[in-house]
């Protein structure tokens, strides 16, 4: 053979290599997943990361999604809030990814938003977070104010809840915690409460040194009148935050906390039997008994292979936002953004909490709320639920700059930031 002939015949096995090549990825469809698997945030979202593989290699397991493999792409932004935006444009832009699954923190997710606008990918935000944001391009299926912080503070004013009168708001110092802190000191005075009831304190995150904050919380509770702390600590601040409590003997049945930020996951690493009565609002519980989460639980520890792993909310809301993502998928033939995205709408999950949970406009979940208190095997027992499902609100009615606004992304009304009149179809 010439050597002209042997050029000719790398050439074309090269060609023919780079078009296997990409035949076989137009083969796979790619799912982005951004969690911090290192740093102060690693402790909470590690799991989720794993939640995401689960439910990858499951729908795998049952044929792949459009007669096509799902390929999880995992990066780590180490709780780094611009690597975040990085790891989130090389997801979208070299890798390609049909979706991603990702953050916890609000300042990450705040990072991330600009990258997933202008580039037009689609986020699916599973943890609980303070409102006030809406966008085309992520789907939010953790808690709203209304569907986690509202309530919980409601439940402890009531009778049921200990009639709570003074409040310390307890909170990390980054936007989830500010915002809904603000929200909920608006409500407060909305119920009469006075400012002087009401004490609010930030600490950074990865905070140890607890002494000096919970024995302010102490000194403001000697006032004389029933106080109620409401935690916003988020990641591994709130391992020392409940020792620290401990240290200094507060007991729920004296000064009950109520976390939004701490569940199964975190409370596995702390030895929970002095904690035992204090509380967190969430959307689900390990400890739910129905069929759905009981198959939820098994199909987890299965996959993970370690029968003491638990479940939590977060969890839940990535496993609701996969099923509801693989339905749209399917529904609309493709995973174009645009396609997929209108086929959201209306979409509906058996969820491990026993509901059944929709999507709506507002690119929100209706979803239940729970209060569960803290039980010495580091579970919760569900002392409190909402009948049916609520439905969130992207803007608070309890701050006058929100006052009119509509979030409300039904085709082709798009948008955000509206203020009324809403959009009303024609006859």
């Amino acid at each position: 053979m010439t050597s002209g002939n042997i050029v000719k015949v790398l050439a074309l096995a090269g060609t023919l290599a780079a078009w296997a090549a990409s035949a076989q990825a137009q083969d796979t469809i790619k799912v982005g997943v951004l969690h911090s698997l290192s740093g102060t945030m690693a402790i909470s979202e590690t799991t989720l990361k794993d939640t995401v593989l689960m439910m990858v290699d499951d729908l795998n397991q049952h044929g792949g999604l459009l007669g096509k493999k799902v390929e999880a792409v995992v990066v780590d932004p180490a709780s780094n809030w611009p690597l975040f935006a990085e790891k989130a444009r090389e997801l979208l832009q070299k890798d390609k990814v049909a979706v991603v699954f990702g953050c916890w923190t609000s300042v990450s997710r705040k990072s991330v938003l600009p990258v997933f606008e202008e580039l037009n990918g689609l986020l699916f935000y599973p943890v609980q977070y303070e409102g006030e944001e809406s966008s085309n391009n992520v789907f939010y299926t953790g808690a709203a104010p209304n569907q986690q912080a509202i309530p919980a503070v409601e439940y402890l004013m009531s009778k049921e809840g200990g009639e709570a009168k003074r409040w310390v708001l307890e909170g990390t110092d980054y936007v989830y915690p500010r915002t809904t802190n603000k929200i909920l000191e608006a409500f407060l005075k909305s119920k009469g409460v006075a400012a002087e009831d009401i004490k609010i304190n930030y600490t950074p995150f990865g905070f140890s040194d607890w002494q000096t904050e919970v024995a302010a919380i102490k000194s403001f509770a000697a006032a004389g009148k029933k106080t109620a702390v409401v935690s916003t600590i988020n990641g591994d601040a709130n391992v020392p935050f409940y020792k620290e409590l401990a240290n200094q003997g507060i007991k729920a049945s004296e000064i009950p906390v109520v976390a939004f930020s701490v569940g199964e996951e975190e409370l596995s690493g702390i030895d929970t039997k002095n904690l035992v009565g204090h509380l967190a609002a969430w959307n689900y519980f390990q400890s739910v008994k129905n069929p759905t989460n009981e198959a939820f639980i098994k199909q987890w520890h299965a996959f993970i292979k370690n029968e003491k792993r638990v479940t939590n909310d977060p969890m839940e809301a990535h496993y609701i936002g996969f099923k509801m993502w693989t339905q749209a998928v399917e529904q609309a033939g493709t995973t174009d953004v645009n396609a997929v995205r209108q086929a959201m709408y209306g979409q509906k999950v058996k969820a491990p909490s026993g509901f059944v949970e929709v999507m709506n406009t507002n690119h929100h979940l209706s979803k239940p709320v729970m209060i569960g208190e803290i039980q010495p095997n580091g579970q919760f027992e569900i002392v409190w639920q909402t009948k049916n499902a609520i439905k969130a609100d992207a803007w608070s009615p309890f701050l006058p700059e929100d006052k009119g606004k509509v979030a409300d992304w039904t085709f082709p009304w798009v948008c955000g930031n509206c203020t009324e009149p809403k959009y009303k179809p024609l006859p």
